[in-house]
C-alpha cells in the first residue's frame, strides 16, 4: 500500500487487489467526533458487503451510549481476554476495550473492515493486520470542548483533562491520514466515505 500522509485529499490503496481486504483503524482525541464520523459513512454504506464496521467489546453499558458495542462487565472481559477472544485489546480513561478475533477473519475474506481505535494501541494493530491504514479524525481545541460538555458525562475537570491529554502517533511506518471534524459533519463524513469508497477496486 502506498503511504499517505497529511489532510484528506490523497487515496487509499485498493484494498481488494489479489482479493485481500484491509484494517481501517479510525483514531483521534476525544471531542473530535470518531463516532459520530463513523456512523455517517455506515449509515452510507449500509448494505455494502464490502465494509463491515466492526463492534467493539467495551466493559461499559451497551446502553451508555455514543458507539455501538458490547458491554461486559470487568470480569467477563478478562476472561475473554484470556481465552484469545480478541485480536487486539487496550485500557484506557478507565475502562477496557477489546476487537473481537472475528475483525481478522473479515479482512481475511477481502472485506474493508473499520474498527474505532487508539492512538495508544497502534503498535498492537500493526501486529494483528499486514494491510492497515490509520485515519485520524480531528478537531479544533475550542470545538473538542464544547462537545464533550455537551455530552454530559464528565465534570469540567475530567473534560480538561480530556483536552491536555495529548497522545503521540507510535514512532512506527503507518499509512495515515487526517481528516478534520470541526465543522459540519456532512463535510467530514462525505470526506470519510469518499477516501472508503476509493478502497474498493470497481
Amino acid at each position: 500500500m502506498t503511504a499517505v500522509a497529511g489532510t484528506v485529499g490523497g487515496a487509499l490503496a485498493p484494498a481488494t487487489d489479489a482479493g485481500r481486504g484491509m484494517a481501517i483503524v479510525v483514531v483521534g482525541p476525544s471531542g473530535a467526533g470518531k463516532d459520530s464520523v463513523m456512523a455517517h459513512a455506515a449509515r452510507n454504506l449500509a448494505g455494502d458487503d464490502h465494509f463491515v464496521f466492526a463492534r467493539r467489546v467495551i466493559t461499559r453499558p451497551a446502553d451508555a451510549g455514543g458507539e455501538a458495542h458490547i458491554g461486559v462487565d470487568e470480569a467477563t472481559f478478562a476472561r475473554m481476554k484470556d481465552e484469545g477472544a480478541f485480536c487486539v485489546a487496550w485500557e484506557a480513561h478507565g475502562l477496557c476495550y477489546g476487537v473481537p478475533m472475528q475483525v481478522q477473519a473479515e479482512v481475511e475474506q477481502g472485506r474493508v473492515v473499520l474498527v474505532n481505535g487508539s492512538r495508544q494501541a497502534l503498535p498492537a494493530f500493526v501486529a494483528a493486520f499486514s494491510r492497515l491504514t490509520v485515519v485520524t479524525i480531528t478537531a479544533h481545541a475550542e470545538v473538542r470542548a464544547e462537545r464533550l460538555a455537551r455530552r454530559g458525562r464528565e465534570s469540567g475537570d475530567a473534560i480538561a483533562g480530556r483536552l491536555e491529554r495529548q497522545p503521540r502517533m507510535p514512532d512506527m511506518p503507518i499509512d495515515c491520514i487526517t481528516i478534520d471534524n470541526s465543522g459540519p459533519l456532512e463535510v467530514a463524513g462525505g470526506a470519510f466515505v469518499d477516501l472508503l469508497v476509493g478502497a474498493v477496486a470497481r
